[in-house]
């Protein structure tokens, strides 16, 4: 059924309202994406401050001979462990397949890693949590993400409660967090990043690397307080950088989904515009007709 120039030019308003709905949608993302990346920078100094605080402690065990790397040995090696898996979505729609790539990427990491039993997870944005209400898994409460940088911290915070409570409630050994990590333009990869124990790898190059200076800075407080310290601010700075890399990462997939809305958006209202001129042009043709009609009537 064809439409009436009137009702065309109504469609016409609608879509362009929608154009520019996208446009504006595609500009924040742009800047939010700017905004969460220069949070993840900004933490390189501190993560590299946590890092020299576990290399003057990992020479110091082993200079003793206790090296660190024994004890997260022995942690690693706890038959059919606990494991907790923080997972990291989105609260808002209009990202693409953001949400979805997430939840496929960490069923497929943890299906052979654990029985559903001793599988916690806690999931970190709305928009996940349907992906996992029909498995068996162990749903900690929800967690909103926060909208800016400044509600990330809060946000971590309340997440290390949880852990606490998790490996005070549950005995949870291993703990691993999933999300997306930006690349170039509009583009992401999921990711994971095992939290707990700690790398032994990681510790062991600690062990072995040189102190860029001649002497090696040293401690007076019991070495397994700073330890956990130490643990304390590793764990804030991983989730920190993680839900800042996750929220740079949907806006990423919200800036390819308006970009892809705001090019199908303007091929249709070139049709539209292409019809309306027509229909507008044959009522014009057919009012000039009735005129010409009525005046050689008269005549």
């Amino acid at each position: 059924m064809s439409q009436t120039p009137e009702s065309l030019k109504a469609t016409l308003d609608s879509v362009e309202d929608l154009y520019s709905v996208v446009k504006t949608m595609k500009a924040l993302a742009a800047v939010s994406i700017r905004q969460y990346e220069q949070a993840v920078q900004s933490l390189v100094e501190y993560d590299r401050t946590v890092e020299m605080g576990f290399h003057i402690l990992a020479k110091e065990r082993y200079f003793a001979g206790k090296s660190l790397v024994l004890t997260i040995k022995e942690q690693n090696n706890l038959p059919d462990p606990k494991i907790g898996a923080i997972i990291l979505g989105s609260d808002q729609g209009l990202c693409g397949q953001f949400n979805e790539n997430m939840a496929k990427y960490a069923k497929n990491k943890l299906q052979p890693s654990s029985k559903p039993k001793n599988l916690f997870l806690a999931i970190v944005g709305s928009r996940l949590l349907p992906y996992f209400r029909t498995n068996s898994y162990q749903l900690a409460n929800p967690f909103m993400l926060p909208t800016s940088t400044e509600g990330i911290g809060e946000t971590v915070q309340d997440i290390l409660l949880m852990l606490d409570n998790w490996q005070e409630k549950h005995k949870i050994s291993k703990i691993l967090l999933f999300y997306n990590q930006p690349t170039s333009g509009s583009s992401y990869h999921s990711c994971y990043q095992q939290l707990l124990p700690l790398d032994r790898q990681w510790l062991l190059s600690l062990e072995r690397k040189d102190w860029p200076t001649a002497t090696l800075p040293t401690f007076t407080m019991d070495w397994q307080d700073l330890f956990r310290e130490l643990i304390s601010q590793y764990l804030f700075v991983s989730l920190y950088r993680a839900l800042a890399a996750s929220l740079a990462s949907e806006n990423a997939s919200r800036l390819a989904a308006m970009q892809s809305a705001q090019k199908n958006i303007e091929d249709h209202l070139e049709e539209l515009k292409a019809q309306y001129r027509r229909q507008r042009q044959s009522a014009i043709t057919s009012e000039l007709l009735d005129v010409v009609a009525g005046f050689e009537a008269l005549t």
